[in-house]
């Protein structure tokens, strides 16, 4: 069994910064990628930021030049630096993970972690 666990939302004013991270354990033979999504109400979930397993990342305009994505192999985890925040960041962020386990090919969600971007 695979378990993603998200930690770091918060509330913080916009300018400010927040620092996700996404801790992986279990069976995991190899990643083929990790990708941030973020969802508000009544809305779809969408991506942020992914990183894949030869180190290319991508993001979303929305948050080009203010968030990055980086990974710990060594630690099982990706982290989101969120810089400059700002309210229509606020969303619940969620951690997905594209890897190789016991049973082949899966995809697992994190739980998912509240960021409020307000003053």
């Amino acid at each position: 069994q695979v378990q993603l666990v998200e930690s770091g939302g918060g509330l913080v004013q916009p300018g400010g910064s927040l620092r996700l991270s996404c801790a992986a354990s279990g069976t995991i033979y190899s990643i083929e990628a990790v990708g941030w999504y973020r969802q508000t109400p009544g809305k779809q979930r969408e991506l942020v930021a992914s990183i894949s397993s030869g180190g290319r990342s991508f993001y979303a305009d929305s948050v080009k030049g203010r968030f990055t994505i980086s990974r710990d192999n060594a630690k099982n985890t990706v982290y989101l630096q969120m810089n400059s925040l700002k309210p229509e960041d606020t969303a619940v962020y969620y951690c997905n993970l594209d890897f190789h386990g016991r049973t082949g090919r899966q995809n697992y969600w994190g739980q998912g972690t509240q960021v409020t971007v307000s003053s």
